[in-house]
């Protein structure tokens, strides 16, 4: 499917790690807790908000908050240029960093959701402290492991930005259960892919891949794949209760997108796909 075509590119402990599991990534916070309870490009640090319940926000100086809008800024960067040259113009998402909860236009969230993205308001939230979730539960340590999961995210913006989120939802609603799940693992990987694409093009351009880097990336995919959150949960894997895709499945389209560099490669949504 071409970048810029207008078709269907559809794009406790048990329950902190349910919610985990269920983030990787960019799931809808209002639907999740349904089921579970009944800026500026050109290298400029994006505007940031913060919203929280009771808790201080990061101070402008923290380190966690400084490598979030530093990596949010990169993605900037490179996604306005591949718009650009697509004939199209990107228009970034708004930054919040927020502890223990936060109101978004997707419903209330908890920060044991992680980092997501709401279609709604276009905006990335994001609890720092989900990185220790990441490096301690998860095994998934290092500044790109991190910079994937930021990259995910602006994932979804691009599918919100290109119709193909709206378009998903439209879908979702006409289908039944099963097919509806097999969309939403369809748009999770594309956001996958489109993460790649990403480190791909920023890394040409600013050289911002270390020796590790790569690896570190590739584990943070693998790491929370639908497949491994359901054995570690439940202790069986039920492929058609699956909403991100399979551990397998996120390596693969994320490294599909860190190969070629190109949005019109991931196509999830083409016949014989994911």
């Amino acid at each position: 499917m071409p970048f810029g075509g207008g078709g269907l590119r559809i794009g406790g402990g048990g329950l902190i790690l349910l919610l985990l599991g269920a983030w990787l990534f960019g799931a809808d916070p209002m639907t999740l807790l349904q089921i579970l309870t009944g800026g500026a490009g050109t290298g400029q640090v994006p505007d940031a908000s913060y919203q929280d319940e009771g808790a201080p926000p990061p101070a402008a100086n923290d380190e966690g908050a400084q490598f979030v809008s530093v990596v949010l800024a990169d993605t900037e960067d490179t996604w306005s240029e591949i718009f650009r040259a697509a004939g199209q113009t990107y228009q970034p998402p708004k930054l919040v960093l927020f502890t223990d909860v936060v109101r978004s236009a997707c419903g209330m969230a908890q920060s044991a959701m992680g980092p997501f993205y709401c279609p709604t308001d276009q905006k990335v939230y994001i609890d720092l402290g989900f990185y220790r979730e990441l490096r301690d539960r998860f095994q998934a340590p290092g500044d790109f492991a991190q910079a994937y999961v930021i990259a995910h995210e602006i994932g979804h913006h691009v599918q919100t930005l290109l119709g193909t989120s709206q378009q998903v939802t439209e879908a979702r609603q006409r289908a039944s259960q099963e097919q509806a799940n097999a969309l939403s693992v369809r748009l999770e990987l594309q956001a996958d892919c489109y993460a790649g694409v990403w480190a791909h093009n920023a890394n040409r351009s600013r050289q911002i891949l270390e020796e590790g880097d790569l690896e570190e990336g590739l584990k943070a995919a693998a790491a929370i794949g639908d497949d491994r959150i359901q054995r570690q949960t439940q202790g069986t894997v039920v492929p058609e209760s699956f909403t991100h895709g399979s551990s397998q499945q996120r390596v693969t389209w994320f490294r599909r997108g860190l190969e070629r560099g190109d949005p019109d490669a991931c196509d999830t949504f083409a016949a014989g796909a994911p």
